[in-house]
């Protein structure tokens, strides 16, 4: 992973609106360029973030996404400020609107009737090609201008080699679950198979 010095830091990230914050600092930017700059923090000394950073993380699920055909954010640099401890990622956000966003704005039945059964298609889809996403919510869902669905939020992706087991599917399906407002976004049959 590549070290930007300080001053490259403060110049990139000069007049960034903050998008995300917590206790320890800012979490996510939009850059003056449109971009977004996420950043990591390693949370524990003992940490499989050591030899693994979760920054470098983002990039390679990010890559496994494109790989298998499913739009999401385009990664423009992976870099670590050592004078602040974190490690950042710029990339180009997915455009469009989150599935949220869209059911907020007031869809029609019919629309949002289509709406579901695409997402449950997309759900299929990530499951048939691997793709296990522990944050797996309306509001990590894009749907493109092209009329694609796409994912944001790469940090919670986990590969795996082939299509996934039941079980996985499942337990994938559980933080959905747990949103009284999304649980009937699921359609068991379909997603499951």
């Amino acid at each position: 992973m590549k070290t930007l010095p300080i001053e490259s830091y403060q110049s990139l990230k000069k007049n960034a609106e903050i998008i995300e914050r917590d206790p320890h600092g800012e979490k996510v930017l939009m850059l003056a360029n449109g971009h977004y700059l996420k950043l990591f923090r390693r949370k524990r000394l003992i940490s499989s973030a050591a030899w693994y950073p979760y920054a470098q993380r983002f990039v390679d699920n990010a890559k496994a996404l494109e790989e298998r055909g499913i739009p999401c954010p385009r990664v423009v640099k992976l870099f670590r400020v050592s004078e602040i401890a974190r490690d950042g990622v710029e990339y180009e956000p997915l455009p469009g609107s989150t599935l949220r966003d869209l059911v907020q704005s007031g869809l029609s039945k019919v629309r949002l009737a289509e709406l579901k059964h695409q997402f449950n298609v997309f759900v299929r889809t990530l499951h048939d090609r691997g793709i296990y996403f522990r944050s797996l919510h309306l509001n990590n869902v894009v749907l493109t201008p092209e009329g694609k669905l796409g994912l944001i939020d790469l940090s919670d992706i986990r590969v795996h080699r082939g299509s996934l087991s039941r079980f996985w599917r499942r337990r994938n399906l559980r933080r959905l679950e747990g949103i009284p407002s999304e649980r009937d976004w699921i359609d068991y049959p379909l997603i499951l198979g």
